[in-house]
């Protein structure tokens, strides 16, 4: 599974690591799998905790923001106003094409940042970015990936987990979904589904697998060759 690659910072890994994209949609259940497969050695790479690092007080894409946004994008202190943000890039006052705005500061930030995270990682076979965002910046993201999984789970299921488990409203749920890929979209770039509604000890299971296959498979003659959709 390969994107075009358009930054040099991503220069091609050794064909002894495999790179894989991991997505899914919001409150599917990604960063468990993230976690259990830097358990199992893999070194992660997290897209949202890069996106959090460059809205900190003095972060990167601070001034860009505010400049872009107003002085209300920021708090007192200096960081990213995360509730105006939300409310006027995804929510009822957003204006047209302000996600696109914010997109365009943020992206190129992060991707610097991953390749960074990437060059310094020599202990691993497997390097997984987590890119929560993926199907809608596939054509653009500057590396390859050896294979995409995306992480699924009914939109009912993931509506009831962002009630409970992150406190948003209803509206609020429903917001974050429609502003994000379609889970068609996201199966479209992806050669490997993990089910997230299944239950908790089947889907370690169907992680640990997955993972194992992929190791089998750098050590195979021809690096890349497909692991069935889905495992």
């Amino acid at each position: 599974m390969k994107t075009r690659s358009i930054w040099a910072g991503f220069s091609r890994i050794s064909m002894a690591i495999m790179r894989i994209g991991l997505t899914g949609g919001i409150a599917a259940g990604k960063s468990t799998v993230a976690a259990r497969f830097a358990e199992l050695g893999a070194i992660v790479i997290d897209y949202d905790a890069l996106a959090h690092r460059i809205v900190e007080p003095g972060g990167e894409a601070i001034a860009q923001i505010a400049q872009a946004f107003g002085p209300d994008a920021l708090l007192p202190d200096g960081a990213l106003n995360r509730s105006w943000m939300a409310d006027h890039v995804f929510g009822a006052h957003a204006e047209p094409g302000a996600r696109e705005r914010l997109d365009a500061i943020e992206h190129p930030l992060v991707y610097q940042l991953a390749a960074r995270q990437e060059r310094s990682c020599s202990t691993s076979d497997i390097i997984v970015h987590d890119v929560p965002l993926l199907a809608e910046v596939i054509g653009s993201i500057p590396l390859s990936f050896d294979h995409i999984i995306t992480v699924e789970a009914p939109v009912c299921m993931r509506i009831e987990r962002m009630i409970e488990e992150r406190g948003m409203s209803l509206e609020q749920a429903e917001g974050r979904i429609r502003h994000q890929s379609s889970e068609a979209e996201r199966r479209a770039i992806a050669n490997i589904v993990i089910d997230s509604a299944q239950p908790m000890s089947r889907m370690m299971a169907q992680v640990d697998e997955i993972y194992q296959r992929l190791l089998a498979q750098i050590h195979m003659p021809t690096h890349n060759q497909p692991i069935d959709k889905p495992l």
